[in-house]
């Protein structure tokens, strides 16, 4: 089976046209039923949206996550029904019931697609323009797929060659985010990716002049994408023969992206509501749809009207999807048997494996010794690069500060880049200074499957790829965010550049698990957790966030238990700890110093590093009580940021020694010092807690 682009012309019938005013009507009805919702774009989109599902993409109904599929994604995910009706039509498992309990508990039709809820659903959408990211993401993970198990093959000739659509609205690509996706995606000439923007002139404030002005298909030009523009026909309806045919030229063009421009009218053909702000987000009325349905030719009395013709018509989706990956299936095989090794490497991945031995590359550093985290990190990446070749990766632009650099000889950069390193296949991204499409096509990318994915920058930075790291957490996705520079310990680029409330910040985001490793060795040890948590069930994983140090701190000896996110480093002499000292990161040896002074005076001391709070608390009650014994009231927490997170582990007779105000520009020493993160404040403030336990 070939996946090259195909030139027959559209087959489009009179059960087509009903076909896709019974979208519309069914968007409206949806709306009006619950109450609240988005009814004019998914109105207007209708014939753009069935022309891709029943038309154009390859995919199978009948099985969702076929490897083979075209991927779709709406970026535009307030317009959920959009998407939603042409799940029900094609017979990807929804059916009436479930649009007419759109927005309501339960309900397989949430407002804004969720990936892993809804059959047929790619990503979570609904944040503007992060399925513009997500798409690229995919696109860019489809070539890497490519590179690892078919790369000789000729354009079009791999059962791993597929397309990837995207349809965005105006909202979409004003957020600075699909600037930045679509800016690396031109620069990246990703061939496989489509996108279709619903150019409707409306937002929720009006007419988009009140906002935009610019030339957005020059502005694609600009970017190195192909560009067509698709005009509506002369009643305002979208042309489903023109925007199939500006699909089938885009697909023939495999150098670029390409952007396609559609000119529609939002809540076509509505008498009253069309091109109107109030279609945008609310109910059209039970009159205006009434009034709808009148002129499509439907009856006004009826709701949620699908006839059987239509829904007969619309169902052979799944007889074309069989047939499709049926055929697909024959190259496949094909390959299988003239790569066996990379079948056999298509397999393990495909099932979540890691490579046998895997663990043995991991690096073991010498105790006594002193290194950067980020130093520490950098050299395990690079271990577990020359055994698992899924795993690739990169940095906003800042790969030398990151330690991302997977290898050095192999960059992710398309053919005709004058780079000596670039290779399409390459395993070192760089996503270019744009951290937050960084974050949301690391989402793609773990979307698309078959790969591992990490991506750096300062940990400071990670509030311009907040939304994408959240989303990440939302979806589950086995992502992994390098953050480096992660304290006052960066120094003397000083407090725009220093991390203060950000370690709790992202540990307030569910399902997000922070990982502050104190020395190399926890580090390595880190990674081999995260590794070993990577799984193929998407919806059950987590992502992941290291922060890292610049400055060196001190080596200690592995510890296994750190991996259970908090251990004892160091335990009591003297009997029965009468204080216990937590820290993360590089605070762990201001702890230990500390302990030292204590127990010269007597008193028994305990140092807990506790590397990811997620983790501890995954542990059972009988672990978490033997690393902090309920009995032990004298506690203090150290970690160089807010003391948000430590309250609940450090009780009322406990202490925090945190970061409650911004950073300044000096020596890392200095601040350290200034700002009370030593070891005689951390034993001063022992000190206190015993004697708050006594009074």
């Amino acid at each position: 089976m070939s996946n090259k682009p195909t030139t027959t012309a559209l087959e489009w019938t009179e059960l087509d046209r009903r076909a896709v005013d019974t979208a519309r009507i069914l968007a409206a009805d949806a709306v009006q039923k619950v109450g609240n919702g988005h009814p004019g774009t998914a109105m207007s989109l209708a014939p753009a949206a069935y022309t891709l599902f029943q038309k154009v993409m390859r995919h199978d109904p009948s099985d969702a996550d076929w490897v083979g599929r075209d991927r779709f994604v709406l970026s535009a995910g307030h317009s959920s029904l959009t998407l939603y009706t042409q799940l029900y039509l094609a017979g990807f498992g929804l059916e009436l019931d479930d649009l007419k309990a759109f927005r309501t508990w339960g309900s397989k039709t949430p407002g804004h697609p969720e990936y892993g809820h809804t059959t047929g659903v790619e990503t979570t959408t609904g944040p503007l323009g992060q399925g513009v990211a997500n798409a690229v993401g995919m696109a860019m993970a489809a070539r890497y797929e490519r590179g690892l198990f078919d790369p000789e093959a000729a354009p079009g000739e791999s059962p791993f060659d597929h397309f990837v659509f995207a349809i965005a609205g105006d909202g979409c690509l004003q957020e600075g985010i699909a600037a930045e996706a679509s800016s690396m995606a031109g620069h990246q000439k990703l061939g496989n990716l489509v996108l279709l923007w619903d150019d409707n002139h409306i937002s929720i404030e009006g007419d988009t002049e009140t906002a935009v002005s610019e030339d957005v298909c020059k502005r694609y030009e600009a970017y190195g994408w192909h560009v067509q523009r698709v005009e509506p026909k002369e009643d305002g309806d979208l042309d489903p023969a023109a925007i199939y045919e500006a699909v089938q030229a885009a697909k023939a063009v495999t150098d670029r992206p390409s952007f396609i421009a559609m000119r529609s009218i939002i809540a076509w053909p509505a008498p009253n509501a069309q091109n109107t702000e109030a279609a945008h987000g609310s109910a059209l009325g039970d009159d205006e749809v009434a009034a709808t349905k009148r002129v499509l030719g439907f009856d006004p009395e009826q709701t949620f009207e699908v006839s059987d013709e239509v829904i007969g018509h619309t169902r052979k989706a799944l007889d074309r999807g069989r047939d499709a990956r049926a055929e697909w299936e024959k190259q496949f095989q094909a390959w299988r048997q003239a790569n066996p090794e990379r079948a056999a490497e298509f397999d393990r991945i495909a099932a979540g494996e890691l490579p046998a031995g895997w663990e043995e590359k991991l690096p073991v550093f010498e105790a006594g010794t002193s290194i950067a985290t980020r130093a520490a990190s950098g050299k395990v990446l690079q271990a577990l690069g020359s055994v698992v070749p899924e795993l690739w990766g990169g940095s906003a632009d800042l790969a030398g500060s990151n330690n991302t650099t997977i290898d050095k000889t192999s960059s992710f950069l398309p053919e005709g880049n004058p780079l000596p390193e670039a290779d399409p296949y390459g395993r070192t991204i760089h996503f270019g200074i744009r951290e937050h499409s960084m974050g949301a096509e690391m989402n793609g990318i773990a979307l698309h499957g078959n790969t591992r994915v990490y991506g750096g920058t300062f940990l400071v930075f990670s509030d311009y790829m907040r939304n994408a790291v959240r989303l990440s957490a939302l979806m589950h996705l086995p992502v992994t965010y390098v953050w480096t520079h992660d304290s006052i310990g960066l120094g003397e680029d000083g407090p725009t550049h220093q991390p203060v409330e950000h370690l709790a910040s992202l540990r307030a985001i569910p399902g997000l698990n922070i990982v502050r490793p104190a020395d190399a060795n926890e580090t390595a040890i880190a990674w081999r957790e995260i590794m070993r948590r990577w799984t193929k069930e998407f919806g059950k994983g987590a992502p992941h966030g290291l922060a890292l140090t610049r400055q060196g701190v001190p080596v200690y000896e592995a510890n296994e238990d750190a991996a259970r996110g908090g251990y004892v480093l160091r335990e009591a002499d003297g009997g029965e700890p009468q204080v216990i000292l937590i820290a993360t990161g590089s605070e762990v040896h201001l702890a230990v110093e500390a302990r030292e002074a204590l127990q010269a005076e007597g008193v028994p001391t305990r140092v807990v590093s506790m590397p990811s709070v997620e983790w501890f608390d995954e542990q059972d009650q009988a672990y978490r009580d033997s690393v902090l014994p309920p009995s032990v009231k004298a506690r203090v927490a150290v970690e160089a940021g807010v003391g948000l997170t430590w309250h609940r582990f450090v009780g009322d007779a406990g202490r925090i020694v945190s970061l409650e105000h911004f950073g300044a520009s000096a020596d890392a020493k200095v601040l350290f010092r200034e700002y009370g993160f030593t070891a005689e404040n951390v034993a001063a403030q022992a000190r206190e807690s015993l004697a708050a336990t006594q009074r």
